[in-house]
């Protein structure tokens, strides 16, 4: 089995860091992929900078047809829908795993974000995926994205002091960790707290493997069906539906 892990932004060294966290998490025989694009935010932070990452994550796709599976490693779940829509294979957003693997657990969760201006998006997908009266709050550490990249930048004691306050305030039950680049937090936080703490990327392989070993893939019928073919112009015209087939690998069956 192959999965394709996609960081949307184009910090390598994110990438690396939540390649490591899918190979851990992954099964023997799994072999994970981490990319990112060359083109677009360093960081995705709030609504604009998703707006410029969802292209370079369908191109990341669409270079690498034949793959099992796919994650997109955003906690905003960014360009996830578009994402299944030029694939027939599972696409998996981190935010969306965490989410149901911390209902399977707990009464309540919280979700531990990077800077406020991120909560909005967060709490708009909890009500999109049925899962708003499960999550106690969503709660900002105020930790800008590429703080998590440098070493003593105190971002993980501000995580740790938000989770107390989440487990002390809302009553959680579990935490999970609202950003792709804390994914190498998880563990430490679980033990220093005596609660689980979710980190999406572990939770997207793992998701992915279990749709790929039942034979589950993207369904083709209605919002997910491949996009219909047109010409696109400018800088997008690479990504015209019209340029290749983007809903299938060789070889696989366009829907189950």
């Amino acid at each position: 089995m192959r999965i394709l892990v996609i960081n949307p932004n184009t910090t390598a060294s994110m990438t690396r860091k939540i390649g490591v966290a899918a190979v851990a998490a992954a099964s023997a025989g799994t072999e994970i992929i981490a990319v990112n694009p060359e083109s677009g935010p360093a960081s995705i932070e709030g609504y604009f900078d998703e707006a410029f990452s969802v292209p370079g994550l369908i191109a990341e796709i669409r270079k690498a047809p034949d793959m099992d599976a796919y994650v997109v490693a955003c906690f905003d779940d960014t360009g996830l829908d578009a994402a299944r829509c030029a694939t027939a294979a599972p696409v998996i957003g981190i935010g969306e795993a965490a989410f149901h693997l911390a209902s399977l657990i707990a009464g309540k969760f919280s979700v531990v974000t990077t800077l406020s201006r991120s909560v909005p998006a967060i709490e708009h997908n909890l009500v999109k995926y049925g899962l708003a009266t499960r999550c106690a709050k969503v709660r900002a550490s105020d930790v800008p994205v590429l703080e998590l990249e440098q070493p003593g930048s105190g971002a993980r004691h501000r995580i740790s002091e938000e989770i107390s306050r989440a487990l002390r305030e809302d009553r959680a039950e579990a935490i999970v960790l609202g950003c792709a680049g804390m994914t190498d937090l998880a563990s430490t936080l679980a033990r220093e707290h005596g609660v689980p703490v979710l980190d999406g990327v572990a939770c997207a392989v793992k998701l992915c493997e279990g749709l790929v070993s039942l034979g589950l893939r993207t369904s083709k019928v209605g919002g997910y069906a491949a996009p219909r073919e047109k010409p696109f112009s400018g800088a997008y015209a690479s990504f015209s539906p019209a340029e290749g087939p983007l809903e299938t690998a060789p070889g696989k069956a366009e829907a189950s």
